[in-house]
């Protein structure tokens, strides 16, 4: 099977899912992460040309760990804007990629990229089945199911699937940890310690079924996109 997680920005894939992935890995799935926005913008001090090349190099190192393929930086951060130029752009990741599953952000996020990127992951899945809707890939992709991962905090998130990550937890740590610009720019802008901030929703998303760590998700139950098994680990 192969999984293609799409996320706004560099480092939201460890916060919310690099568990379920790496568990994924070792199961023997390929692995595809789409970072739609280059990371530009989240700094005090590094200027948006050198932070985005900074925050490219910490997410290959990230996915290095994990052996994903990797997609990076098509858009400026909060300049991701659902309209045709952003939905084709996805849609040729899609379709390269061609997954089986798609994982992405909730759309009761805190934030209009988070926000975004998952409507584009939504509508980019759906036109990407399309054969007389041309982009640069020529290719075909089927419809497919999609699963919100959680949001910052867990706010206006009711998981209905859990996946135990606990044995995985150091592997997410590790990823997570690649990302330094941003543990400093979290510590400056938002006075949080995000390792710990990671840990401790996944613990309380572990309390909720029953094991230590866990990552909480909901599937997007429309039609043409719900199986009759068990997709997620």
């Amino acid at each position: 099977m192969k999984v293609l997680a799409i996320s706004a920005h560099p480092d939201d894939i460890e916060l919310f899912c690099a568990g379920t992935l790496a568990k994924m890995k070792k199961q023997g799935h390929s692995i595809a992460m789409a970072i739609l926005c280059d990371g530009n913008k989240g700094h005090f001090e590094i200027g948006p040309e050198q932070l985005a090349e900074i925050r490219k190099k910490e997410a290959e190192n990230s996915a290095k760990i994990l052996g994903a393929e990797l997609f990076i930086g098509l858009f400026p951060d909060l300049e991701l804007h659902v309209n045709q130029q952003a939905v084709e752009k996805v849609m040729d990741v899609i379709r390269q990629v061609d997954p089986d599953v798609i994982i992405t952000h909730s759309p009761d996020d805190y934030m209009m990229d988070h926000v975004n990127a998952g409507k584009l992951a939504i509508d980019a899945s759906f036109c990407a089945t399309l054969p007389n809707y041309r982009t640069k890939v020529n290719k075909i992709t089927k419809l497919i199911p999609i699963f919100f991962m959680d949001t910052a905090s867990g706010m206006n998130f009711q998981p209905t699937e859990y996946v135990d990550i606990t044995d995985e937890m150091p592997v997410k740590e590790k990823m997570l940890l690649c990302h330094q610009s941003q543990y400093k720019w979290l510590k400056d802008h938002d006075n949080i310690d995000y390792v710990e901030f990671m840990k401790a929703l996944n613990q309380y998303r572990g309390t909720q079924c029953g094991v230590k760590y866990a990552e909480g998700f909901r599937q997007y139950l429309v039609w043409g996109r719900v199986k009759p098994y068990r997709i997620l680990p």
